[in-house]
This record gives C-alpha cells, structure tokens and sequence, in this order.
C-alpha cells in the first residue's frame, strides 16, 4: 500500500521537505503492519528504508553475552529509525519489535538519503537526532552499572522523565512502560521491578493513572542517587 504526501506530512522530518520532494518520494512510499512481538528490523542487515512510525508503539532491543534481553529505548508514533544505516551504508546495530499492534511507513534509503542531504537543514535535524539517541544510550549504560535494583529503576525512570532536553520536566510518564519492558531495560527481572514499583507507590513516589505514572520528582531524584527517604 503506497503513501499519500498528505500521511508523510504528519512527520516531523518530512515537514521540512518541499512539497515537490514530498511528491517525488510519495509513490515510493509502502506501508507495513506488524502484531505485537513482531520483529520490525532486525540486527546485522543494513537496513534499506528509513522508516517511519505511523502507529503504535516500537522498541529496540539487543542481547546480553549470556542471551538476557535488554531493552535500549522506545521510538514513538511520529518518529524515525533505521537512519544508521540511511547515513553510512553500515549495519542495523539492534533489534526493533512492536510492543504492540504498530503500522510503519517505509521510504527506500537510495531515493531519500540524496534528497534529505541536499538540504542542510534536513541533515542537521538528523544530525541532532543522532546526537540525542547516542547521548541517551549512554545514559542507559551507565544505569546498567548501577548494582542496587531500587536505584537503577529510579535512575530510568528519571530519564523517561527528562525526555525533551531544553524543556522543564514533566511530573509524568506517558505511556509509561509495562513491568516486562522496563525489565528488559534495566536487566532485571520482571518480579523485581514489580517489587519495586509496590515500594515506589508505597512511598508516594509513583501514582498509575491507566497508561500513565504520575511522579514526585523530588522523592524519585533523591532515590536515583541512592539517597534514603526521610520518615
């Protein structure tokens, strides 16, 4: 199924395109469903679209050396993925899954990559995207190095905060993550950030309101440094 230039509107990235070169590329453009679990992208291949999320919910995913899935971020309806290897031509570095029923956008990377970088202001918003998502991983690996649980599920949640950089906090996480995928981010186990998330709550740290958690950042700030709460 190809792709209306009305559709592409709706990403941000593509916004920047002129409505020549959103003709241009809209007949390129197919469109794929995918069911929960599904696997999106898989890692190794050079990924030959850059792909866009039309809806639902994706996550990237790789593997520990002892086979322990490990979640690294989610890409939301709206974004974009598959870029690496839009940019160098290399492999796809993780593995992409719907958390849930998802339809993607695909635009061949042969006829966009010349079209996005002839304009410099669509190759420094990629640039910047590219930035955040590296910052962000690293952010993530130094919260695997933490060794108490209660910590490095605070210290994710706080990021999961903090996902606009420029802009004030939010005092809530929209479509907050199940228990099992918040596990797989923090490599721990399922029954562990259950545990956590009933002291959390206990604490008045955490409120759930259907998909999303209500946050005391100050309390949750405190419990990522591994400060204790007062009585």
């Amino acid at each position: 199924m190809s792709a209306h230039t009305l559709l592409l509107q709706q990403f941000s990235l593509l916004r920047l395109l002129s409505a020549e070169a959103l003709e241009q590329i809209a007949p390129l453009a197919t469109l794929r469903d995918f069911a929960k679990r599904e696997m999106v992208l898989t890692k190794g291949p050079p990924v030959p679209f850059l792909c866009f999320l039309m809806e639902g919910r994706l996550q990237a995913i790789d593997f520990t050396l002892d086979g322990r899935e490990v979640g690294l971020y989610f890409i939301e309806e709206g974004d974009y993925f598959g870029e690496l290897s839009l940019i160098d031509g290399g492999s796809q570095p993780e593995f992409v899954i719907a958390t849930g029923r998802a339809r993607v956008v695909l635009l061949p990377g042969n006829e966009i990559r010349p079209i996005l970088f002839s304009s410099p202001q669509l190759a420094e918003a990629l640039s910047r995207r590219l930035a955040q998502r590296v910052r962000h991983q690293l952010s993530q690996r130094q919260i695997l190095s933490v060794t108490n649980p209660l910590h490095r599920i605070c210290a994710q949640l706080q990021i999961m905060i903090n996902v606009a950089p420029g802009q004030p906090p939010q005092q809530v996480i929209i479509k907050a993550p199940t228990h099992q995928e918040l596990a797989i981010m923090v490599n721990l186990t399922r029954e562990t950030v259950t545990r956590t998330f009933q002291v959390l709550q206990a604490q008045g740290v955490l409120t759930r309101q259907g998909d999303e958690l209500r946050v005391d950042q100050a309390k949750l700030e405190k419990l990522a440094s591994g400060e204790k709460q007062e009585d």
